[in-house]
């Protein structure tokens, strides 16, 4: 069977190819070239700008095409398969859709895995590149800022060795309010201090009016001190912090996690970080959950058309994304939990391709 493998697989590479290739030129040219065409004419940015900036955009764009190229590649597939009746002929050869499908979902069980890492490993820093040329080389915003909700992360080796927290970060006056700083050794928490705030003198952090908490290994609390000053074990620069902080399209799902472990413990929404986080599974994911639904699809009369596989790929691809953006907002604004929020498209998709898939099994 090795043989019919390879036959189906090989109908399923050209139209997913195609499908990226015309899916990525669509984002591109309703939406990147837009926005790069307003920074050539307000900045007037060089082309070597604009060349990097084009590039740096690909990534986040390719891996939103996986899904619905994979769709597409499925519908055209089995619907030139269908239209020339070698559904039929291999069907009265004793073979199942489960079996001819098979080659389908092995794929795009593939194309989902390599979608999460490539959106896990390659996007965020595609992203926070494209962020920092507009930021900087572009628009060359240097003022101050006052931000909210800001995280410090100091590394040591593998191991985390200090995470502060600040409810409102001011680069300008070079203070930060309601300071939390966690201390670890070897990757355990071992103290906690807590501060009114944090003022930047000269070359140093200064923590005011705040309390110590020291901790035993076994995570229990050992002693309490209080402070009316203290120096802070950070050396960063107001500016250097300000340049650290990452948006939720530049982070990779540890940094989402402790972000949003970060937050929760100050008792701060974090209803967008985890709707991102669950998201950044549940999008490239959908690549199987079209298999599911375009497979079946491509069996229906009349499928060998591919302008009719083009035109339901982009309905079915219309009303996942709708439901994405509506459950997405719902999860955004707390009407609904996050993680049913991301998950809740894929859910019905994986309903809808099962009622299909059996209902072309019979």
């Amino acid at each position: 069977m090795r043989i019919l493998d390879k036959y189906i697989t090989k109908e399923l590479l050209g139209p997913f190819i195609f499908g990226i290739c015309a899916f990525s030129s669509i984002f591109i040219g309703t939406s990147t070239l837009f926005k790069i065409a307003q920074y050539v004419t307000k900045y007037g940015t060089p082309l070597l700008t604009v060349v990097k900036l084009f590039v740096y955009s690909l990534p986040g764009i390719v891996v939103l095409t996986f899904p619905m190229s994979m769709l597409l590649a499925s519908l055209m597939a089995f619907g030139r398969l269908s239209g020339s009746s070698e559904i039929t002929a291999m069907k009265s050869g004793g073979l199942s859709f489960y079996r001819l499908a098979a080659p389908v979902f092995v794929v795009a069980f593939f194309v989902s895995i390599f979608a999460v890492g490539f959106n896990e490993y390659v996007v965020p820093r595609s992203n926070a590149a494209y962020n920092y040329i507009v930021k900087y080389e572009i628009e060359k915003n240097t003022a101050p800022k006052s931000q909210e909700h800001i995280v410090i992360k100091d590394v040591s080796g593998n191991y985390l060795e200090r995470l502060t927290y600040a409810r409102k970060y001011d680069e300008k006056t070079g203070a930060m309010y309601a300071v939390t700083m966690q201390e670890f050794e070897s990757g355990k928490l071992m103290r906690v201090e807590n501060a009114e705030k944090a003022v930047w003198k000269t070359d140093r952090w200064i923590m005011y009016n705040g309390i110590i908490h020291d901790l035993s290994v076994e995570g229990k609390l050992e002693r309490t001190m209080r402070f009316d000053q203290q120096v802070m074990p950070i050396n960063k620069s107001p500016k250097t912090i300000s340049n650290e902080q990452k948006k939720a399209e530049e982070m990779s799902i540890r940094e989402l996690r402790q972000q949003i472990n970060i937050l929760q413990k100050e008792y701060v929404s974090t209803n967008k970080l985890e709707v991102e986080l669950y998201q950044r599974f549940t999008v490239p994911l959908a690549s199987f959950v079209f298999a599911l639904i375009g497979t079946p699809l491509g069996l229906q009369p009349h499928r060998s058309s591919s302008s009719i596989g083009l035109g339901i790929s982009i309905i079915v691809i219309f009303i996942y994304y709708t439901i994405m953006t509506i459950t997405g907002a719902l999860g955004q604004g707390g009407a609904i939990a996050p993680l049913l929020a991301a998950w809740l498209p894929n859910i019905l998709g994986i309903i809808a391709g099962f009622f299909l898939v059996r209902k072309a099994s019979q």
